[in-house]
């Protein structure tokens, strides 16, 4: 499935956390805490969007939408909502 996002919307590949802590201790799903990096995958038709297709961002904790392509989760959310550009 191909998502091209419209207007300021940017899509983000979630960032997979971590599921075993340094020590070596395993962290069930409902448990961890929700991650607020990721990858950008698309970006939207406006030329005022900051971010390009391959930057690492940090975004805010409870933005966007949550959707699955090919059973990996990623966010469709309003480039206002990114905070950072982790380089």
């Amino acid at each position: 499935m191909v998502v091209k996002p419209l207007g300021n919307r940017v899509l983000v590949k979630v960032k997979e956390t971590e599921e075993k802590t340094k020590g070596g201790i395993y962290i069930p799903q409902t448990a961890q805490e929700k991650t607020q990096t990721g990858v950008v995958v698309a970006v939207g038709t406006d030329e005022s969007i900051k971010v390009k297709v391959g930057d690492q961002v940090l975004y805010d904790k409870y933005a966007g939408t949550q959707i699955k392509i090919d059973d990996v989760e990623h966010l469709v959310l309003s480039a206002d909502d990114i905070l950072a550009i982790i380089e």
